[in-house]
Parts: C-alpha cells; sequence; structure tokens
C-alpha cells in the first residue's frame, strides 16, 4: 500500500506488512532490488520521496510499552491498525540516518518534502483537545527544529503536496462543504 515513485521514475517506496509487521520497502520501478527499509516493531507507512531521491519521510507508530506492543499485535493479527498516535520521521533512501522529526503524541500523517529538501509539511490534529479532533497543516525542518502552523481552518486540512517549483501548494480539505464529510481539494500559493 501507500507506493509512491521517485521523481525520476527509477523507484519506488511502499509499505507492506509481507513480514508480518507494517515496514518500509524500496524497489526499482521493474519490481527488481526489493529491499526492506525499516523493521521497528510497530506501522512504518505514507513514505514519500524528496525531489532529489535521497531521503523519505514517513509516519511511524513503535509502541512501546507491554500493553502497546500486545494491543498492537492483536490489531495485525486482523490486518488492522489504531492510529492514534503517529510521528513524523525521516531516513535516508536506503534505511540509514533514521530520524524523528516530531514528538506530539497527536495523529501526524502525510508528510511531504518542501522542493528545497529542507523542511517537510504534514497534518495534525496536535492542537485539538480530545479525539481526533480537527487536523492543520504544519511544517517542522529535516532537524526537527522550526513547527509552524499553517493553516486555522476548523474543518479537516491534509495531504499537502507541492508543485515542483514550490510556488503552489494543493491540499485536501472539508472547507466550503456543502455537505458533512464533504472534501474537496485546494490549490493555493504559497508565499515563503
Amino acid at each position: 500500500a501507500e507506493a509512491t515513485i521517485s521523481r525520476d521514475g527509477k523507484h519506488i517506496t511502499f509499505t507492506s506488512e509481507r513480514n508480518g509487521d507494517l515496514d518500509i520497502y524500496t524497489m526499482d520501478a521493474d519490481g527488481k532490488n526489493l529491499k526492506q527499509l525499516t523493521n521497528e516493531a510497530g506501522y512504518d507507512g505514507g513514505p514519500f520521496w524528496s525531489y532529489d531521491g535521497k531521503w523519505i519521510v514517513y509516519r511511524a507508530y513503535h509502541p512501546k510499552t507491554p500493553e502497546e506492543i500486545a494491543e498492537y499485535k492483536e490489531l495485525m493479527r486482523e490486518h488492522a491498525i489504531k492510529p492514534i498516535a503517529l510521528e513524523i520521521w525521516i531516513m535516508r533512501a536506503d534505511g540509514s540516518d533514521k530520524r524523528q522529526l516530531t514528538s506530539n503524541g497527536a495523529a501526524n500523517f502525510a508528510p511531504y518534502f518542501f522542493p528545497d529538501g529542507k523542511k517537510i509539511i504534514f497534518s495534525s490534529n496536535m492542537a485539538s483537545a480530545k479525539g481526533m479532533g480537527n487536523f492543520e497543516l504544519y511544517t517542522i525542518k529535516t532537524d526537527g527544529s522550526g513547527l509552524e502552523r499553517i493553516t486555522t481552518n476548523p474543518t479537516f486540512d491534509g495531504f499537502p503536496m507541492f508543485t515542483s517549483d514550490g510556488k503552489k501548494i494543493v491540499f485536501a480539505s472539508n472547507r466550503n462543504a456543502t455537505k458533512p464529510h464533504e472534501t474537496n481539494v485546494f490549490v493555493a500559493d504559497w508565499v515563503p
């Protein structure tokens, strides 16, 4: 699931449970040279390539306590997950140099690199007081500093992506919906 192709069209990264856990893999576009990049217990998924193809950004949940581990394993037996606490991570395209960028315990997802590779944009419910709450767009530098909230809409904002030149952003949102849960696609100018 969640496959994306590198901008040069030569490599694919994706999430798979082929080893009994949800991990990130890469392979050549023709299906050759399969490589597992993550092997931590828990969910690693939603990978996207950096524009230069040297890095991958993804979301992850690594259970720590015996109770969390037991719950995760039970859900995996049912081919399900409970995506409540997902943090944003990056790693080199070969799986080395893994770094956790967020540590807020929220549901952070849909990370995407800025064209220059220096920042990540993602969706999160970190400002919500309870439950899944509302999701907004945030940015963070690839060293984990400089967290900044981008949207302030009382409805869902998610799945952000940039145009190649970095001048526009596209994202999904429930704003301006004419019926409950209606999601539309928006394009906006990106002003740094």
